[in-house]
């Protein structure tokens, strides 16, 4: 009859499989409490330790409150600081291993043994107990190989290049960043300049469509003049409106994007309009080299081709013959042992003969992998070289749309003072009034289009040129620490 501990011990095993291969996982949709408690959680998780806005923003604060607060700038920081850990945890893996080991082994019948001669009659002698039914067995063992040693060096090289990589990545969304909040910050501070501006023509243009209806009405015109003039007046109405539609989403984007709340209860100021500094005085030659040094993408695809070459590299030490060691105490409470605790130490020798068959694949595959990143670095080096003269021809066209606009706003402003007279001196009609302010409003809208393209030029440049507004441990960094720097920066001054 088999032992109690022994059968106990069965019994346990086979109601464990059979329970665990009877139990089914349920799918479990999120009900509408668990999805609120999460909102909820998000939403206080997404403005914690965000410092409040104050009563007015310029454009230094709120780069500085992107690059401080902006959630995907800190995704982006986590990232890095993953890699950083996984770099920290593959340079354990050069360690050697120490495995400590227990077992416990029981039997429902004795181990005897019998001897015979080797011709296999039984030899007459007693037959023989060798082992106890229950023992336990426990080791520790030191053990170290050569090979695994080598590729857990290649291995930290690796991780150490994906580190600095995902640094790399960081500081190109950092420079987008930049460009995005400079195009948002001025995209909003047009709608707040010209917010009441545009009420105003539209509160002007409803007295004057009022005025030709009535006129219509008591037949004052002719109906085909009637029918123009309100033609014209619905004309700027419907362009007064779809500049209306195109600011309302401007200061929810800069909201966005500086972690604010969407209604963003600020005043922008906008005391220094024209970016500082002029990034052309610097010629095409030496903007290169300081971009093929500097540039992100290009400095990214470096770290990716020392990568390939790492992994070629791994692919060869495999190839190499392994040697192993190992050393550790054993205990085995078996009483039939004369020696219940002893140590052993061993030397192995081994190489995978079948690994040879795939050897070739192997090397043609890394080496194709080397090969595509050194096709990468080349097509980053080109585009790099191209983004420095796309991004000066951007820059000085930008200038000079600026330019325009801004001339164009200046004629269209005297125009409209001018017909605002005529209107008072009863010498212009209110169409005439309306036509000249929405013209106006358009022109000003064009100069702050283009002023916030002008900063987005001067924002690709630095980006291509590799041009960081921060230190690299700005973690620790104040908010006003973070925009005097940024002040600095954006002033052309170098930190």
């Amino acid at each position: 009859m088999p032992s109690r501990p022994f059968a106990a011990a069965t019994v346990a095993a086979a109601a464990t499989v059979l329970f665990s291969g009877c139990a089914q996982i349920q799918p479990r949709p999120l009900d509408a409490d668990a999805l609120q408690q999460q909102t909820l959680q998000d939403r206080a998780a997404s403005r914690r330790d965000v410092t409040p806005l104050g009563t007015t923003l310029s454009l230094d604060e709120a780069i500085a409150r992107a690059l401080k607060f902006n959630l995907d700038r800190r995704a982006r920081l986590l990232e890095q600081a993953l890699a950083a850990q996984q770099f920290d945890l593959s340079r354990y893996d050069q360690l050697p291993r120490l495995l400590a080991s227990a077992g416990y082994t029981a039997r429902d019948k004795d181990r005897i043994s019998i001897s015979t001669d080797l011709e296999g009659r039984p030899t007459g002698a007693d037959p023989t107990l060798s082992q106890s039914r229950e023992h336990t067995v426990s080791q520790i063992e030191l053990s170290w190989s050569l090979l695994d040693y080598g590729l857990a060096r290649y291995n930290t090289q690796q991780a150490a290049d994906r580190m600095l990589a995902a640094a790399e990545r960081r500081r190109k969304a950092t420079h987008q960043l930049v460009q995005d909040v400079r195009v948002a910050f001025w995209r909003a501070a047009s709608a707040q300049r010209l917010q009441a501006d545009v009420k105003a023509s539209l509160q002007l243009a409803d007295d004057a469509m009022a005025d030709a209806r009535r006129a219509e009405a008591e037949k004052l015109r002719s109906p085909l003049d009637a029918l123009r003039y309100q033609r014209q007046l619905t004309e700027n109405m419907r362009l007064l409106e779809a500049i209306e539609q195109e600011l309302a989403t401007a200061r929810y984007e800069l909201a966005a994007l500086i972690n604010a709340p969407a209604a963003l209860p600020t005043r922008l100021v906008t005391q220094q309009e024209l970016p500082e500094g002029d990034p052309l005085t610097m010629d095409a030659s030496a903007m290169e080299e300081r971009a093929l040094a500097q540039n992100a993408d290009l400095r990214e695809q470096l770290y990716q081709r020392r990568i390939a070459a790492t992994e070629a590299r791994k692919v060869i030490a495999r190839a190499f013959p392994n040697l192993s060691f190992s050393i550790g105490p054993h205990y085995d409470t078996d009483r039939y042992l004369v020696n219940n605790a002893w140590s052993e130490a061993s030397v192995q020798l081994s190489y995978n003969l079948l690994g040879l068959l795939s050897l070739p694949a192997q090397r043609r595959a890394a080496e194709a992998g080397v090969a595509l990143a050194d096709q990468r670095r080349l097509a980053a080096h080109v585009a790099t070289i191209t983004q420095v003269h796309v991004a000066r021809e951007q820059l000085a066209g930008a200038r000079r749309q600026f330019e325009r606009a801004d001339a164009l706003w200046v004629l269209d402003d005297k125009i409209t003072r001018q017909m605002a007279s005529r209107e008072q001196a009863q010498a212009g009609s209110k169409l005439d009034r309306v036509a000249a302010q929405t013209t106006a409003i358009v022109s000003l809208l064009r100069r702050y289009q283009a002023l916030a393209q002008l900063h987005a030029a001067h924002s690709r440049v630095h980006a291509t040129l590799g041009v960081d507004l921060l230190p690299e441990s700005s973690d620790d960094l104040s908010l006003e620490q973070i925009a005097a720097v940024v002040r600095a920066q954006l002033a052309g001054q170098q930190r």
